[in-house]
């Protein structure tokens, strides 16, 4: 399985990737979307399950 980032879907055979548990799943995101993960995660919405409902940092 190829492992890439769930906003840009980018591999991480071009860029590096940060890998994040989150409800018993392996998720991946580039360092370019880690803020918005952090900042705007209901950006996510419809690509991570329950990303309305995470609070921003």
């Amino acid at each position: 399985m190829e492992k890439k980032c769930i906003v840009c879907e980018i591999s991480n055979q071009k860029v590096p990737l940060v890998k994040i548990d989150y409800r018993d799943q392996e998720i991946y995101i580039c360092s370019q979307h880690l803020p918005v993960l952090i900042h705007h995660p209901e950006q996510l919405a419809g690509k991570l399950p329950g990303a309305e409902n995470i609070k921003a940092g």
